[in-house]
C-alpha cells in the first residue's frame, strides 16, 4: 500500500504549538481521543480496516528529520527544548487502536496526551484518502480542477471591486477532510501562483515550508477542553487556559478560539485583560454574522478599537460565504477566512466529503466537553457532566 503519510509536518500548525504549550505546563495529563463519523459514506468505513491499520503501523515508524526539525525551530515561538523533545518522538502504537463493529469504523488514541495528541490529523487525513482511493480519480481530479480554476477567477475578480478598509485574506485549513494529500498540495499551490495578494498561508506545516508559505493556527478545542479536567474550578478553565496561553507565548499566536462553551460563556470570560493581549478572535460554530457582531460590541464595551483586532472565520466555510461575510465586516475590522472542505475536498458532485472529527472525550479519566453554538457538534458521551457544564457556564440544552 502507498503510504498516506510519509512526513510527521504533514499535520495543522496549531498540533505544534498547542503540543507545546501542553507539554510545558501539563506534561502527566493522561487523555482518550476518539474518532466519529457524522455522515453516512457511500460504502460502511468498516471496510477500510486492514488498510487503516497498516497506515497507523506505517505512522509510527516515522520520525522527525534534521531538516524538519531545523524548520519547526525556525519559526520564532517554538522553543528549543520542544524540538529536543521532537527529535527523539514517535508515534507508539500500543496508544492506538481500531476495529470495526458492523459497518462502523471505530478509533481510539488512549494514553499521555504529549504522545497520543498528534494523532488526530494524521488519522483523519488516513481514513480519507483512503477512502476516495476507491473512486475514479481520473474524474475527480478533472472535477476538482474545473472547480479550482473557478475560485481562482473568483478570487481574482476582487481587484475589480470597491476595496472595503481591510483586505480579504485567504487561508487553507483543508489538511484534515482533503481528497488526498498530492491534492491539497496541488490547490495550494495554485492559489499561491494564482492569487498570492488574497492568499495569504496554510495550516498544513509541510506545505508551508516546501512552498514558501506562512504557517497559520493557534489552538483548537482540545487544548481548551483539558483544562476542564486539570484541577481548576470548572467555572475557571478558559480563564486558566487562556492565561497558561498568554504566558507560553508572550504576544505570539494571538488569536483565541470562543466556541468551547459558546460565544456568550467565552466572552463572559474574555475580560479587558484578555481583550489586551490576544490579538482577535476565531469563529468555529454557530451563525458567523451573529457571531461577529457579539464580538465587535465586545471590543465596543471595552473600549478597544476594532480596527486593531482580527476576526477568523473557519466554520464550514466557502469561498462565496467568505465573500459575504468580508463585505459585511470589511470596513470594521481585521479579517481571515481559513477554509477547509471546501478548497481540499471539492471533487464534485459525486464526491460527498466525509464528516469526520476526532475529538478529545476524556482527560485524567474525566469527561470533557464541548458545548458547541452549532446543534449536533457537541460531542461529549457523558449526559450528568454535560448537564452540569451548562448549568456551570448558564448554556441552555
Amino acid at each position: 500500500m502507498t503510504p498516506v503519510i510519509t512526513s510527521l509536518l504533514d499535520t495543522d500548525l496549531y498540533k505544534f504549538t498547542m503540543w507545546q504549550a501542553l507539554l510545558h505546563r501539563h506534561p502527566q495529563t493522561q487523555s482518550e481521543y476518539r474518532f466519529v463519523c457524522r455522515n453516512t459514506p457511500a460504502y460502511p468505513l468498516a471496510e477500510l480496516l486492514p488498510e487503516v491499520n497498516a497506515a497507523l503501523d506505517h505512522l509510527c515508524t516515522l520520525r522527525f528529520t534534521p531538516d524538519e526539525l531545523a524548520y519547526v525551530g525556525s519559526l520564532r515561538y517554538i522553543k528549543s527544548d520542544f524540538v529536543d523533545f521532537l527529535r527523539i518522538f514517535q508515534f507508539q502504537r500500543s496508544f492506538i487502536r481500531a476495529w470495526a463493529e458492523g459497518e462502523q469504523l471505530h478509533i481510539v488514541a488512549q494514553g499521555p496526551q504529549v504522545h497520543v495528541m498528534g494523532f488526530e490529523i494524521f488519522v483523519l487525513a488516513i481514513v480519507n484518502e483512503l477512502y476516495f482511493r476507491r473512486f475514479d480519480p481520473a474524474a475527480a481530479l478533472a472535477s476538482g480542477r474545473e472547480r479550482l480554476a473557478a475560485k481562482v477567477r473568483q478570487l481574482q475578480d476582487l481587484a475589480q471591486q470597491a476595496t472595503l478598509r481591510h483586505p480579504f485574506e485567504l487561508f487553507d485549513f483543508g489538511l484534515r477532510r482533503r481528497y488526498s494529500g498530492a491534492w491539497q498540495r496541488e490547490v495550494v499551490q495554485t492559489f499561491a501562483r494564482e492569487a498570492p495578494q488574497w492568499f495569504k498561508g496554510t495550516s498544513n506545516v509541510l506545505l508551508a515550508r516546501d512552498l514558501g508559505l506562512v504557517p497559520i493556527g493557534t489552538m483548537a478545542h482540545e487544548y481548551l477542553q483539558t483544562y476542564q479536567a486539570l484541577g481548576v474550578r470548572l467555572r475557571d478553565f478558559q480563564k486558566a487556559a487562556l492565561e497558561d496561553w498568554v504566558q507560553e507565548y508572550r504576544g505570539d499566536l494571538g488569536i483565541a478560539l470562543t466556541d468551547t462553551v459558546g460565544m456568550d460563556a467565552f466572552l463572559a470570560d474574555f475580560d479587558l485583560y484578555f481583550a489586551k493581549l490576544f490579538d482577535g478572535l476565531r469563529h468555529d460554530s454557530g451563525d458567523p454574522v451573529a457571531w461577529g457582531e457579539k464580538a465587535l460590541a465586545h471590543y465596543a464595551r471595552l473600549r478597544i478599537d476594532a480596527h486593531t483586532k482580527r476576526l477568523v472565520f473557519s466554520d464550514g466555510l466557502n469561498l462565496e460565504r467568505a465573500l459575504m461575510l468580508y463585505r459585511h465586516f470589511g470596513d470594521r475590522t481585521q479579517l481571515g477566512f481559513g477554509i477547509g472542505t471546501n478548497l481540499t475536498n471539492d471533487m464534485g458532485a459525486h464526491h460527498t466529503p466525509l464528516n469526520i472529527v476526532m475529538k478529545l472525550v476524556r482527560a485524567n479519566g474525566q469527561p470533557v466537553a464541548k458545548l458547541s453554538d452549532t446543534p449536533g457538534k457537541t460531542l461529549c458521551d457523558d449526559e450528568t457532566f454535560l448537564a452540569y457544564l451548562r448549568q456551570v457556564f448558564g448554556t441552555p440544552a
